[in-house]
This record gives C-alpha cells, structure tokens and sequence, in this order.
C-alpha cells in the first residue's frame, strides 16, 4: 500500500506550502493513516515520506546509513535528475556544499570556517549587527504607522548581517537577494529568472544560469581575497585548504554559496512569519513585550512553527529497517520537516504558536 496520490502530489506541488492548510493536513493524515510510506506521484521515483520527529531523527542520526550526496538531497523528477547528472558527469547536485556531503568530506570542509565562528570572533561582530539592527528599526519608525515588514525588513536585515560576515559590499546586497530569490524559487514564476514555467530544459537551464551568475561572483571575490586576505569568512574559503590542497573550484563556489543563502533566507522567512504569527495572536506578542526574557523562546518557537527548510532527502546505504518498515539499500526518503514539526506525539498542542513552549526541541534545520 502506498499513499495516496491526492497527498502525493500535495507534497510533491510547490505551491502547497504557500497554502498552510493543505500542507498542513496532508501530513497530519499520513501521521494519524500512515507515518512511513511509500509515495509515487507522476514524474517521480518512489520515496518513502517520514512525517514523525523521531523517525526523522532516527534517520538523521545514522549518516552513514542515510546519505546526502548519492542522489539529489531535494525532491526532484526523474527527467530533471537525469538533465541534471547530464549536465554534471554523473553527479545528481549542480552544487557541493556541504548539504550535498558526506563523512569524510562533510566534516572536513565544516572545520575549515568552523574557527572563525568561534565565540571570540562573533563578539567582534555584535555591535555591527546591533548596529544594523538599530538602522532597521529606524526604518520601520520612519514608515509612520505602517510598513511591509516581510519587505522592507524580513529580508534585508538578515541578508546585510550575513553580507557582512562574508564580506560582501553593501550595493552588492539587492543582486544577493535576487540570486537567493531565484535560486530557491525557481518554480515560483514571482522570483524566477523568466518570469514563466516552462518544460525540464527550460527550469534548469534557468536554475543554472542563476548558479553560473554566483560563480562568477564569487569568483572575482576569491582572486581578490587571495590577493587581499581580511577579516571575512570570504577570505577563509578563498585561501582554505583540505588536506593540503586548495578548494577545489565547484567546492569553493559552492561554499560561498551556501553561505551566502541559506542564512539569509530562511531567517527572512522565519522573521516575517513569526510577526504574523503574533499578529494573529497578540496575547503571545504582549508577552514578549511584557517579559523580554521570553525572545528566546520566541526564537525557538518561530523556527518551529515556520519550518524554514521544508524537507531534506536522503538515501539508503544498505537495506534497514525504520519505525518496523523495511527500507531498501538505495531507497529514497523524504524526510518532512513540518509534519515532524507539528507531531501530535512529540508537541503539546503543535497548531498553536506558544512563545512559552518548553521543551522545544524542533526539526526545522535537519
């Protein structure tokens, strides 16, 4: 028995996430009907749907038994993986960051920034982050009554710090943003690079010219930080090595580029939704204006109750078993990050936005 193929193409649909219900109910079905199964929408190879946070756990834990880098780590069509090993020489990823890593090359090139985020190197950036944050809420005072928050502040606050921990310059920032924007939302014809959907070839070759837009970028950033070493994370991945050699080309582009996104971008979402969340709620606002000491448990919460990084795949290194199913050596999970976010089991009321919830140990990053 597998899913069935109303909830299968839930998932697989983009535009199911902008709609909370239908994502929302989808999974909380296959928690309540069918926790680990099989789905196989149209287009698709089979992969098996882990909804409960312990499941994901379990898999997550055992990263030799579940690995990134042998097919895509995001849900993809069999026609799109097979452009895309095309394109790359066999290889499912047109990127390899750290995402698309595993052991030994995953802890290697985490250590190799893991130093410059040390404490005592964060502290030299806390006042310029307080100091944009500061530069922010003065912009949200001179909008009067109103402003777009998700605009003009969810976006761009978190996308100057993390610029700035790069090292990349301020007007650089609006050709970051459209590049993150294009890049995650290439099949959201809002931020994509035509404007339009179009057939396989038509989606890659945009997704690829987005990635070839960043390479070139970074590039340039990399011959000048070798030229010019400073005090940025630009500076380390430029002149890094890994066991004595240089970044390779693709890794070093790739490096930046998971820097250079992913922090911004899901701290944009989580910001903007944590707003309309106490919005919609303005108890759970007045508590945190009450009791400051509760923005950490607002923090903790917003990330749980967003779920910036929708889902994550992995793959099977040998037949196993999970939650009494049988998994195959090469089978593909979908390992679904709001279902385990909003389990019944491991959340007390999960539909409700509770900046007090304690414990609070979430699975919003994988």
């Amino acid at each position: 028995m597998s899913i069935s193929k109303d909830i299968a193409n839930t998932i697989v649909d983009p535009a199911s996430y902008a709609d909370w219900d239908l994502s929302h109910n989808a999974f909380k079905e296959l928690r309540k009907s069918a926790p680990l199964d099989v789905a196989e929408p149209d287009g698709f190879d089979p992969f098996w749907v882990v909804t409960k946070f312990d499941d994901i756990q379990a898999v997550e834990r055992q990263n030799e038994l579940f690995h990134n880098g042998d097919r895509s780590t995001v849900l993809t069509t069999i026609e799109a993986d097979k452009r895309v090993r095309q394109m790359m020489g066999g290889s499912p990823h047109l990127v390899r960051s750290l995402v698309q890593m595993d052991n030994p090359d995953h802890m290697n090139y985490r250590r190799l920034s893991q130093s410059w985020f040390m404490p005592q190197n964060l502290r030299k950036l806390e006042e310029r982050i307080r100091e944009i944050a500061r530069e922010f809420v003065d912009l949200m005072l001179s909008k009067g009554e109103t402003c777009d928050f998700a605009r003009d502040v969810a976006f761009l606050y978190p996308l100057r710090v993390v610029m700035e921990v790069i090292g990349v310059p301020q007007e650089d920032e609006p050709r970051m943003l459209k590049l993150t924007q294009e890049l995650f939302g290439n099949s959201d014809t809002d931020v994509n690079r035509s404007g339009e959907l179009g057939d396989t070839d038509d989606m890659l070759a945009m997704l690829n010219a987005t990635v070839a837009d960043f390479f070139a970028y970074f590039s340039a950033m990399t011959e000048d930080r070798r030229a010019k070493p400073r005090e940025d994370l630009a500076s380390i991945i430029a002149n890094g090595q890994i066991n004595g050699e240089p970044l390779g080309h693709l890794e070093a582009m790739s490096y930046y580029v998971i820097a250079a996104t992913a922090g911004h971008d899901t701290t944009s979402a989580t910001t903007a939704s944590a707003l309309w969340a106490m919005a919609e709620d303005p108890d759970q606002f007045a508590k945190v204006k009450d009791n400051p000491g509760l923005i950490g448990g607002l923090i903790e919460e917003s990330i749980r109750w967003e779920t910036p990084v929708k889902h994550f795949m992995r793959t099977a290194t040998a037949d196993t078993e999970l939650a009494g199913k049988k998994i195959a050596k090469n089978d593909w999970l979908y390992l679904a990050y709001p279902s385990g976010n909003r389990d019944e089991d491991k959340f007390d009321d999960p539909y409700k936005f509770d900046v007090e919830r304690s414990p609070n140990k979430h699975v919003a990053f994988g």
